[in-house]
């Protein structure tokens, strides 16, 4: 007699013990004890171990040879002038801030030009009120006037 594929399926399923039924429906009922975090706790344990023992190791066997040269500032060759604490215009602030506004929202584009076919019309349609919600910013600092240089 010729068996089929789902009575086979049946006799293996009876052969399975229980408690290996009980292992394998364990994704069904999702609960999870802080012992499950233990390991990802030990990871962190050992990456800050590892830091602070290489800066202690570091400290105490590095060479220490403190000379006026090298507890002197240095600014990329040019000896040092003035105060540090200059006061600078806004604008440099401004358009810092506005260019990673606008770089952070640029990059929501790849992974819709990355999935733009399983996403459909509807995809095509929030990626175009995203981008008219995204120049009507830029308008708006247009007209403000945040990025004219005087």
């Amino acid at each position: 007699m010729h068996r089929t594929s789902a009575q086979t399926l049946i006799n293996i399923e009876w052969r399975i013990p229980y408690d290996f039924k009980k292992i394998n429906n364990a994704h069904m009922n999702p609960t999870s004890l802080p012992i499950d975090y233990l390991p990802i706790f030990f990871v962190f344990l050992v990456a800050a171990g590892f830091v602070v023992g290489t800066m202690l190791v570091s400290h105490f066997l590095g060479p220490k040879r403190n000379t006026k040269i090298k507890l002197d500032t240095f600014e990329c060759g040019i000896e040092s002038k003035g105060n540090a604490r200059v006061p600078f215009s806004i604008k440099y602030f401004i358009v810092a801030i506005l260019f990673v506004l606008f770089d952070v929202e640029v990059i929501f584009m790849y992974p819709w030009a990355v999935n733009f076919k399983e996403l459909g019309m509807t995809g095509f349609v929030e990626m175009l009120l995203f981008m008219a919600f995204l120049l009507a910013g830029f308008y708006y600092i247009i007209k403000k006037g945040a990025l004219k240089w005087e």
